[in-house]
């Protein structure tokens, strides 16, 4: 997106270099003249002007690139600018500015309107006939509920109500009374469901009483049965009831407010705690150019809007400036309240309220992101890295090792910017086992991954992310061009997050709120934790368990003192036999068999590695093998010995040889 192709791009920088310094609204307009944002500044000139500096991210572009003119006011003070910009959004809800959405979706109790009813969750409320209970703020404690009515009463589990000849397995276990074999009659299988809509209706304690009352009196009449089951529903009831609301808080109400945004996505979560319980959480959606430091007091602004809805006390984050939220509360809705910030001396009870906010905004960002595809983000990056189409398929790589033990790379796949885990693989790597070496793996699992696509012509992906440097990509670079293949490639490296492409002098280097940074930093952090998390596997499971307990006189105890005290079976191979005796507290012709035993294990891997060589070069044609020989070792600047092994084993696997290794992801 090129802002200076913009006609009045030139105008609009003139403007901003023309107004004034003193406080005050501005409004940027579009071609129609409509009002698209509205935005204060202790400093008109200032914050105009930096919407023209270098390195401006995509919600900024956007905002000039639909701007057709800029207009401000001036004010005295910035507490003035900030109660005329609350009035100016309301005037004329401008498009960029937070306008709130209701993104809560809780879920409710459904119980059909059908002659046998059943009863489910659902987030959807339809005028069907059906009777609808709720919304319920914690969706687990409303399936624990549920699965406890189905416990106590003995009602229909399936979706479609047919008649059957023989009564399905809930019948044989007592869950059901089977209407759909006439084994109950419709007025009786109905006084279960009158007595479940009783429960759900028990908001105050005089409808608990009742439900009580009935419970007693159906004892007195000795329909035990009856009084059992109204006695567990109230049980259910109390314990749904009591996950929903967090205790612990003083009599006082108060709001928490957390938010996340992602570009221009906002979410906001307010807990709303009233006479010390956890009443509800409400989520809300908004989309916004607003600094980070502003967003807080636009949404109160738009949030609270009547004065009863206000508490004594809101709470918020160190890092959310609210500089005139308290006083404009009190001026504007009348009410004293005090905006309290939480760090980490703030009390426990209060960090953790904060944080359950937090994630909850996080969360609903997340679920926005997979709704619409991360757009913005994909766009940024085909301009920014000038390729030919939009990057659906993106393909991440990741090496993770111990000392150059286990060496796995992980691959991992995003479409449309959200994680794609079924075309999730790992591949264990045979030519870098003991070798640290990660130019040389990379190589081996770029070169697997698409010599395997290319022999079986699947679809390629659109953009390949290398965690790491030039070093790397160059490397992966070069295993395409052996095999033919054109595709994109980019790589990220952590230390001042740069993208880097093949051959290039200099990085690329983004604004930290980048869109398309954002979107490759969460590409090469999956591929990070996927590795990693494989990595530890295999330790676990290989280096740790399987290493010691073939050895002699090694049991359970022993195989925990080994892992403990040598960790590796190289590393007891080293050891001293009287070491051995002492960590095992065993004589010492045990200890010399036990150490035997271990350098003939290490030496039998050993010789299973050179074996794989032979076989490996013996496999190729000598041209095939000369061809991709001389490819890889000019790339081996890194590695003065053991190019010719590395050759011919990536010249086997290039062949499509030797894929066992490659897994899906569990």
């Amino acid at each position: 997106m090129n802002t200076t192709n913009n006609p009045a791009y030139e105008f609009l920088h003139e403007t901003a270099l023309k107004a004034p310094s003193s406080s005050g609204v501005y409004l940027w307009r579009n071609s129609e003249s409509t009002v698209i944002y509205v935005g204060k500044a202790k400093n008109l000139k200032n914050r105009l002007s930096s919407y023209f500096s270098g390195g401006r991210n995509i919600k900024t572009e956007m905002l000039v690139s639909n701007a057709k003119s800029i207009e401000y006011i001036t004010t005295a003070n910035e507490y003035e600018a900030f109660l005329l910009e609350n009035n100016l959004i309301k005037k004329y809800t401008p498009r960029y500015n937070i306008q709130l959405k209701d993104g809560k979706s809780y879920p409710v109790l459904k119980i059909t309107g059908e002659a046998f009813p059943r009863l489910y969750k659902t987030r959807q409320v339809r005028h069907d006939g059906s009777t609808y209970f709720g919304p319920f703020p914690d969706a687990g404690a409303l399936d624990t509920f549920i699965d406890t009515l189905y416990k106590i009463y003995p009602v229909r589990h399936c979706r479609t109500f047919k008649k059957r000849e023989s009564p399905c397995m809930y019948y044989h276990i007592g869950r059901c009374k089977a209407p759909c074999c006439d084994k109950i009659d419709e007025k009786t299988y109905n006084e279960f469901i009158g007595e479940i809509k009783s429960l759900l209706k028990g908001k105050d304690d005089e409808t608990i009483s009742k439900i009580t009352a009935e419970m007693k009196a159906a004892a007195a009449n000795l329909n035990f049965e009856k009084a059992a089951r109204l006695r567990d529903g109230l049980r259910a009831l109390t314990v749904m009831q009591n996950q929903n609301i967090v205790e612990g808080f003083d009599n006082e109400n108060r709001d928490y407010i957390a938010h996340y945004r992602e570009g221009e996505l906002v979410s906001f979560t307010v807990l709303k705690i009233r006479e010390g319980k956890l009443l509800g959480r409400d989520n809300y959606r908004a989309e916004s150019l607003a600094e980070d430091d502003e967003l807080l007091e636009e949404f109160a602004a738009a949030y609270y809007t009547e004065n009863e809805q206000v508490p004594p006390q809101i709470y918020i984050s160190e890092q959310d400036g609210a500089e005139f939220l308290e006083k404009w509360l009190s001026e504007q809705r009348g009410r004293h309240t005090s905006v309290i910030a939480v760090g980490a001396s703030s009390e426990k009870k209060d960090v953790a309220a904060l944080e359950m906010a937090a994630h909850n905004a996080k969360e609903d960002i997340i679920r926005r992101l997979r709704e619409r595809g991360d757009m913005p983000a994909l766009q940024e990056l085909k301009d920014l890295l000038n390729l030919g189409r939009l990057p659906h398929r993106i393909e991440g790589f990741d090496i993770a090792h111990i000392g150059g033990k286990f060496p796995v790379a992980s691959l991992i796949s995003f479409w449309d910017g959200n994680p794609d885990k079924h075309n999730y693989r790992y591949f264990r790597l045979k030519t870098t086992n003991g070798v640290i070496d990660d130019f040389a793996s990379m190589r081996e699992a770029a070169t697997r991954r698409y010599s395997r696509l290319a022999n079986e012509n699947a679809e390629l992906p659109d953009l390949i992310l290398i965690d790491g440097g030039i070093g790397q990509v160059n490397a992966v670079d070069g295993i395409l061009k052996v095999l033919g293949l054109d595709i994109p490639i980019a790589g990220l490296a952590k230390r001042d997050e740069e993208i880097w492409r093949p051959h290039m002098s200099k990085p690329i280097c983004l604004p930290k709120r980048s869109d398309a940074l954002r979107l490759l930093q969460r590409v090469r952090d999956e591929t990070h934790r996927f590795a990693t998390s494989r990595n530890q596997n295999l330790r676990t499971k290989e280096n740790t368990v399987s290493a010691f307990s073939d050895l002699p006189h090694v049991g359970e105890k022993r195989e925990r003192i080994l892992i403990k005290t040598f960790m590796t079976l190289e590393n007891l191979a080293a050891a001293q036999e009287a070491q051995i005796a002492q960590a095992l507290h065993v004589r010492a012709n045990e200890a010399g068999e036990i150490l035997l035993a271990a350098k003939a294990a290490v030496e039998k891997r050993s010789e299973t590695k050179d074996s794989k060589k032979l076989m490996f070069q013996s496999q190729l044609g000598l041209a095939e093998f000369a061809k991709v020989s001389d490819s890889m070792q000019k790339g081996e600047s890194d590695r003065e010995d053991g190019g010719s092994l590395y050759a011919s084993r990536l010249a086997s696997l290039a062949l499509g040889e030797d894929d066992s290794s490659e897994s899906s992801a569990e």
